[in-house]
Protein backbone atom coordinates (compact mmCIF):
# COMPACT_ATOMS: atom_id res chain seq x y z
CA UNK A 1 0.00 0.00 0.00
CA UNK A 2 1.40 3.39 -0.98
CA UNK A 3 0.99 6.20 1.53
CA UNK A 4 1.39 9.63 -0.08
CA UNK A 5 2.93 12.72 1.38
CA UNK A 6 0.34 15.18 2.57
CA UNK A 7 -0.23 18.73 1.43
CA UNK A 8 0.45 20.14 4.87
CA UNK A 9 3.86 18.54 5.13
CA UNK A 10 2.84 15.42 7.03
CA UNK A 11 4.22 12.06 6.11
CA UNK A 12 2.98 8.56 6.75
CA UNK A 13 4.29 5.06 6.48
CA UNK A 14 6.64 2.78 8.30
CA UNK A 15 9.64 4.55 9.71
CA UNK A 16 8.15 7.97 9.09
CA UNK A 17 6.97 8.68 12.64
CA UNK A 18 3.81 10.45 13.68
CA UNK A 19 2.10 12.96 11.36
CA UNK A 20 3.93 16.28 11.33
CA UNK A 21 2.59 19.76 11.83
CA UNK A 22 2.07 22.03 8.81
CA UNK A 23 5.13 23.83 7.48
CA UNK A 24 5.83 27.20 9.01
CA UNK A 25 6.59 30.17 6.77
CA UNK A 26 10.23 29.90 7.86
CA UNK A 27 10.38 26.24 6.89
CA UNK A 28 8.82 27.00 3.51
CA UNK A 29 11.49 29.65 3.00
CA UNK A 30 14.19 27.11 3.83
CA UNK A 31 12.82 24.72 1.21
CA UNK A 32 12.83 27.49 -1.40
CA UNK A 33 16.43 28.39 -0.53
CA UNK A 34 17.37 24.72 -0.73
CA UNK A 35 16.21 24.61 -4.35
CA UNK A 36 18.13 27.79 -5.13
CA UNK A 37 21.37 26.39 -3.74
CA UNK A 38 20.71 23.00 -5.31
CA UNK A 39 20.35 24.54 -8.77
CA UNK A 40 23.80 26.12 -8.35
CA UNK A 41 25.73 23.28 -6.76
CA UNK A 42 23.98 20.04 -7.63
CA UNK A 43 23.05 17.44 -5.03
CA UNK A 44 26.50 16.03 -4.27
CA UNK A 45 28.06 19.42 -3.50
CA UNK A 46 25.11 20.88 -1.63
CA UNK A 47 25.57 21.22 2.14
CA UNK A 48 23.19 22.20 4.88
CA UNK A 49 25.71 24.87 5.87
CA UNK A 50 25.19 26.58 2.51
CA UNK A 51 21.43 26.51 2.90
CA UNK A 52 21.34 27.93 6.42
CA UNK A 53 23.92 30.59 5.55
CA UNK A 54 21.86 31.90 2.65
CA UNK A 55 18.60 31.64 4.57
CA UNK A 56 20.14 33.23 7.69
CA UNK A 57 18.86 30.30 9.69
CA UNK A 58 20.32 27.82 12.14
CA UNK A 59 21.09 24.17 11.58
CA UNK A 60 18.75 23.39 14.45
CA UNK A 61 15.84 24.80 12.46
CA UNK A 62 16.68 22.49 9.57
CA UNK A 63 17.50 19.33 11.48
CA UNK A 64 14.45 19.66 13.70
CA UNK A 65 12.31 18.99 10.62
CA UNK A 66 14.67 17.25 8.19
CA UNK A 67 17.34 15.09 9.85
CA UNK A 68 19.44 14.67 6.69
CA UNK A 69 20.35 16.39 3.45
CA UNK A 70 18.42 13.74 1.55
CA UNK A 71 15.23 14.50 3.45
CA UNK A 72 15.71 18.26 3.02
CA UNK A 73 16.17 18.04 -0.73
CA UNK A 74 13.33 15.59 -1.24
CA UNK A 75 11.02 17.77 0.84
CA UNK A 76 12.00 20.85 -1.16
CA UNK A 77 11.02 19.24 -4.46
CA UNK A 78 7.84 17.73 -3.05
CA UNK A 79 6.83 21.09 -1.61
CA UNK A 80 7.35 22.81 -4.94
CA UNK A 81 5.38 20.14 -6.73
CA UNK A 82 2.36 20.34 -4.46
CA UNK A 83 2.64 23.76 -2.83
CA UNK A 84 3.20 25.89 -5.89
CA UNK A 85 1.35 23.78 -8.40
CA UNK A 86 -0.98 21.14 -6.97
CA UNK A 87 -3.81 20.23 -9.31
CA UNK A 88 -4.25 22.42 -12.39
CA UNK A 89 -7.42 24.52 -12.63
CA UNK A 90 -10.51 22.63 -13.70
CA UNK A 91 -10.84 23.52 -17.39
CA UNK A 92 -13.99 21.48 -17.77
CA UNK A 93 -12.44 18.83 -20.03
CA UNK A 94 -9.89 16.06 -19.61
CA UNK A 95 -7.89 17.36 -22.57
CA UNK A 96 -7.73 20.86 -21.13
CA UNK A 97 -6.72 19.57 -17.71
CA UNK A 98 -3.99 17.34 -19.17
CA UNK A 99 -2.61 20.21 -21.24
CA UNK A 100 -2.51 22.46 -18.17
CA UNK A 101 -0.81 19.74 -16.12
CA UNK A 102 1.69 19.04 -18.90
CA UNK A 103 2.68 22.71 -18.95
CA UNK A 104 3.13 22.69 -15.17
CA UNK A 105 5.32 19.58 -15.27
CA UNK A 106 7.33 20.98 -18.17
CA UNK A 107 7.97 24.18 -16.20
CA UNK A 108 9.48 22.28 -13.27
CA UNK A 109 11.46 19.99 -15.59
CA UNK A 110 12.81 22.98 -17.49
CA UNK A 111 13.91 24.72 -14.30
CA UNK A 112 15.35 21.72 -12.49
CA UNK A 113 15.90 19.03 -15.12
CA UNK A 114 19.67 18.84 -14.73
CA UNK A 115 19.38 19.00 -10.96
CA UNK A 116 16.82 16.18 -10.98
CA UNK A 117 19.18 14.10 -13.13
CA UNK A 118 21.92 14.60 -10.55
CA UNK A 119 19.61 13.65 -7.72
CA UNK A 120 18.52 10.49 -9.54
CA UNK A 121 22.17 9.55 -10.02
CA UNK A 122 22.90 10.22 -6.35
CA UNK A 123 19.94 8.04 -5.47
CA UNK A 124 21.82 5.06 -6.89
CA UNK A 125 24.45 5.59 -4.17
CA UNK A 126 22.06 6.50 -1.36
CA UNK A 127 19.27 4.06 -0.49
CA UNK A 128 17.70 6.67 1.81
CA UNK A 129 17.58 9.31 -0.93
CA UNK A 130 16.14 6.77 -3.37
CA UNK A 131 13.45 5.86 -0.84
CA UNK A 132 12.54 9.50 -0.29
CA UNK A 133 12.42 10.23 -4.00
CA UNK A 134 10.11 7.30 -4.55
CA UNK A 135 7.79 8.24 -1.71
CA UNK A 136 7.72 12.03 -1.90
CA UNK A 137 8.28 12.99 -5.53
CA UNK A 138 6.79 9.89 -7.12
CA UNK A 139 3.69 9.96 -4.97
CA UNK A 140 3.16 13.70 -5.35
CA UNK A 141 3.30 13.52 -9.15
CA UNK A 142 1.09 10.44 -9.22
CA UNK A 143 -1.49 12.20 -7.08
CA UNK A 144 -1.48 15.16 -9.49
CA UNK A 145 -2.09 13.03 -12.56
CA UNK A 146 -4.63 10.76 -10.94
CA UNK A 147 -6.42 13.78 -9.48
CA UNK A 148 -6.96 15.07 -13.02
CA UNK A 149 -8.15 11.63 -14.12
CA UNK A 150 -10.58 11.34 -11.22
CA UNK A 151 -12.11 14.68 -12.20
CA UNK A 152 -12.59 13.34 -15.71
CA UNK A 153 -14.23 10.18 -14.36
CA UNK A 154 -16.57 12.30 -12.25
CA UNK A 155 -17.56 14.25 -15.36
CA UNK A 156 -18.23 10.97 -17.17
CA UNK A 157 -15.44 11.48 -19.71
CA UNK A 158 -13.58 8.27 -18.85
CA UNK A 159 -14.31 5.03 -17.04
CA UNK A 160 -13.06 4.71 -13.48
CA UNK A 161 -11.21 1.58 -14.56
CA UNK A 162 -9.03 3.69 -16.85
CA UNK A 163 -7.30 5.17 -13.79
CA UNK A 164 -4.49 2.76 -12.98
CA UNK A 165 -0.81 2.63 -12.09
CA UNK A 166 -0.07 1.42 -15.61
CA UNK A 167 -0.57 4.74 -17.40
CA UNK A 168 -0.32 7.75 -15.10
CA UNK A 169 3.47 8.15 -15.31
CA UNK A 170 3.61 8.36 -19.11
CA UNK A 171 3.13 12.14 -19.06
CA UNK A 172 5.70 13.17 -16.42
CA UNK A 173 8.22 10.51 -17.48
CA UNK A 174 8.13 11.56 -21.13
CA UNK A 175 8.43 15.26 -20.29
CA UNK A 176 11.42 14.69 -18.03
CA UNK A 177 13.09 12.40 -20.56
CA UNK A 178 12.70 14.90 -23.39
CA UNK A 179 13.89 17.77 -21.23
CA UNK A 180 17.02 15.91 -20.16
CA UNK A 181 17.69 14.63 -23.66
CA UNK A 182 17.22 17.89 -25.54
CA UNK A 183 18.23 20.29 -22.75
CA UNK A 184 15.59 22.73 -23.92
CA UNK A 185 11.89 23.37 -23.31
CA UNK A 186 9.43 20.97 -24.92
CA UNK A 187 7.38 22.72 -27.66
CA UNK A 188 3.64 23.00 -26.96
CA UNK A 189 2.99 21.07 -30.16
CA UNK A 190 4.84 18.09 -28.71
CA UNK A 191 2.80 18.21 -25.50
CA UNK A 192 -0.43 18.36 -27.50
CA UNK A 193 0.63 15.41 -29.65
CA UNK A 194 1.46 13.35 -26.57
CA UNK A 195 -1.96 14.03 -25.10
CA UNK A 196 -4.02 13.76 -28.31
CA UNK A 197 -2.25 10.80 -29.89
CA UNK A 198 -1.19 8.74 -26.86
CA UNK A 199 -2.93 9.59 -23.60
CA UNK A 200 -6.49 10.38 -24.66
CA UNK A 201 -6.87 7.28 -26.89
CA UNK A 202 -5.53 5.12 -24.07
CA UNK A 203 -7.73 6.67 -21.41
CA UNK A 204 -10.91 6.52 -23.50
CA UNK A 205 -10.47 2.95 -24.75
CA UNK A 206 -12.98 1.83 -22.11
CA UNK A 207 -16.50 3.25 -22.49
CA UNK A 208 -17.49 5.64 -19.69
CA UNK A 209 -20.50 4.68 -17.53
Amino acid sequence: MTIPAHTDGRRGGAGRGLPRAPLTSREQELLAVTLQVLSETGYDKLTVDQVVARAHASKTTVYRRWPSKAELVSAAFAHRTRGEFGLPPDTGTLRGDLLALAEMIATVAGEYGRVIAGILAAGERSPRLRELLAKDLYDERRDQVQGVLRRAATRGEIAQEAISDDLWDVLPAYILFRTLLDERPIPPTTLRALIDDVLLPSLTRLPPP
